[in-house]
């Protein structure tokens, strides 16, 4: 049980504490209505910022994981039936995802890294439009979804590279097939979002470093998610 309010990163926390506790919660390490410990107590084991925690909490609230109660005896709480997502006759695509998160990453990485040195400000500002469309629609999943591709693969296009499109289009059609099995709470695609906007501002600096951080921050902040939310 020490393990679930182990320390988490502080890059990719509010992605690790929604892949640590949903996991948990998954396994049965936290049983149906077990109290989360008070919110002061979670932040110190788990070493973020009580808004970090406040977001995941959200977020799991949001997914069906957890519920909380007001007044004297309240907390958090364990669901006594946490959700269950359908799996599909055929579940490769559930069975490799970490490969799939894997090839994502190399292509985002690279297609970010190229955006850098060759994306046009007309680019940019279209992007940046997109950030802000997104922002729009965080209640709704499928609009999200739809802008979000064309928001990655407008990087791909910033890179003049039309193998680099295809490939960024073939990775983005895996994932949301993958992320087609999750639950998508408001509090996560906000948090994802505010990726968006700082990787722009990283590419529209030039600064590499920045840049590859950022993006890879983001992959791995969509696989933490994966972890927590997706059937086992």
């Amino acid at each position: 049980m020490e393990s679930v309010f182990a320390p988490v990163r502080s890059q990719t926390a509010f992605e690790e504490t929604v892949d640590r506790l949903g996991t948990a919660i998954k396994l049965g390490l936290l049983p149906a209505g077990e109290r989360l410990p008070a919110e002061r107590d979670l932040c110190q084991k788990l070493g973020i910022a009580r808004s970090t925690l406040r977001q995941a909490l959200t977020a799991l609230g949001q997914s069906g994981y957890l519920h909380a109660v007001r007044g004297r005896g309240g907390g958090t709480f364990v669901v006594d039936q946490p959700p269950r997502a359908d799996r599909p006759d055929d579940d490769v695509t559930l069975t490799t995802w970490h490969e799939i998160c894997d090839e994502r990453l190399a292509i985002e990485i690279g297609v970010a890294v190229l955006a850098a040195a060759r994306a046009t400000a007309a680019q940019l500002r279209g992007l940046d439009g997109l950030v802000l469309a997104l922002d729009d629609c965080v209640d709704d999943f499928p609009a999200y979804r739809q802008l979000d591709v064309r928001f990655h693969v407008g990087l791909a296009e910033a890179t003049g590279s039309a193998r680099l499109v295809a490939s960024m289009t073939h990775c983005q059609g895996a994932m949301s097939d993958l992320i087609h099995h999750i639950a998508h709470p408001p509090e996560v695609l906000t948090h994802a979002n505010a990726q968006h906007a700082r990787l722009l501002a990283a590419i529209r600096g030039n600064d590499v470093t920045s840049t590859v951080q950022t993006i890879t921050e983001h992959v791995h902040g969509t696989e933490h998610i994966l972890a927590g939310l997706l059937p086992r």
